[in-house]
């Protein structure tokens, strides 16, 4: 095992740690810590799993496991908090995501990579599809709030039904977007692909992988993350009290880097490998697949749930959010990339902590 693959291997005691910690009845804070770092590798293996089944059955079913799996575990610990009622939380978590994987990671992917390479090259033609998807994200979450914000007497059941009639339509154009990338233009993501079987260092093998013993470590590592997500969704708001945090900055913060720390480490790794289609298709991708798909499901399944989830953002996370994408796609779109410009991302993200740092819980 590599040394990624060794912290991982010790994070797992974490799971158990954070479970027997919460049976004895200890001190929240201790069992919240506990759960978001049990969170990081039952993360890790699950994208690694997520791969060898890939491996197994195909491209284009290996492209759609990959894209439903690839932010699930942000997904299972969102539908944990939407159960609990903590609307704002979830919400926090969308845009912090959004965010997260825009700004720090393609930054640090930017940063590192350019100070191995002088400049570094990827597909413009995909960065400018992946910036007109993300501007159609914003435009989904700006019109919500804009009506809740111009129209005083609005019912918040009017309000939900046009949030779910726009999440349907995300869900739509997304289903769209896993048909260009997988089938009509497939041509356009073949260097990514490639370089994710160059990025893994092994040799093409005859023997496949196990598959059934695959989709059992899978199914395991899904488990495990619905039970940590469930464990630090119910110590959360004593826990963050107690830490000094308001559910703003951990929602918006805090939880999106547990949730994605192996999918960060993976857009850095390749990236030093000079492999920045490979590291932009990660960040960006993640970002779309929360505003795309995860971001409605969620308001579909709190329709259905009785936690009624519009898409009425607080004014200040959707700034943030516009602020993200206006950047990131003013940085990518000529598909050239070097440290500088990643310097400006991770800026820009260490501003918009501190914001969130300092803002006052909303009331």
């Amino acid at each position: 095992m590599n040394r990624k693959d060794w912290i991982f291997a010790i994070l797992l005691v974490f799971v158990p740690i954070s479970i027997a910690w919460n049976f004895l009845r200890w001190d929240v804070t201790i069992v919240f810590l506990s759960a978001c770092l049990a969170i990081v590798p039952l993360a890790a293996y699950m994208g690694k799993a997520t791969e060898e089944i890939a491996v197994v059955v195909g491209p284009n079913l290996g492209g759609l496991l990959n894209a439903t799996f690839g932010n699930a575990t942000e997904l299972i610990l969102a539908y944990a908090a939407l159960e609990e009622g903590l609307i704002e939380v979830v919400k926090a978590t969308i845009t912090g995501s959004i965010i997260g994987n825009l700004l720090l990671v393609t930054g640090l992917s930017m940063f590192f990579g350019g100070l191995r390479y002088k400049e570094q090259k990827f597909q413009p033609v995909t960065a400018r599809l992946n910036s007109s998807s993300m501007n159609l994200a914003v435009a989904a979450i700006l019109l919500p709030t804009t009506v809740q914000y111009t129209s005083a007497a609005i019912e918040e059941s009017v309000l939900q039904r046009l949030s779910v009639t726009v999440a349907a339509v995300l869900i739509f154009v997304y289903c769209l977007s896993l048909l260009f990338s997988m089938k009509t233009h497939t041509y356009l993501y073949e260097v990514g692909d490639a370089d994710l079987d160059q990025e893994s260092g092994e040799a093409v093998s005859v023997k496949k992988p196990n598959l059934w013993l695959w989709v059992g470590i899978l199914l395991l590592v899904t488990i495990g993350v619905a039970v940590e997500s469930e464990l630090l969704v119910n110590t959360l708001e004593e826990a963050t009290h107690k830490l000094g945090l308001t559910t703003l900055f951990t929602g918006v913060i805090l939880l999106p880097i547990i949730g994605n720390a192996a999918e960060h480490a993976t857009a850095v790794r390749v990236a030093l490998k000079d492999k920045m289609d490979l590291a932009v298709s990660v960040t960006v991708g993640s970002s779309l697949q929360i505003a795309l798909f995860v971001a409605p499901v969620l308001v579909i399944a709190g329709y259905f749930l009785g936690q009624p989830m519009a898409l009425d953002f607080d004014p200040f996370e959707l700034v943030a959010v516009a602020v993200a994408v206006w950047l990131t796609n003013s940085i990518s779109n000529d598909g050239r990339s070097n440290w500088l410009e990643g310097i400006l991302l991770v800026a820009t993200y260490a501003v918009i902590t501190l914001a969130f740092f300092f803002h006052p819980a909303p009331g």
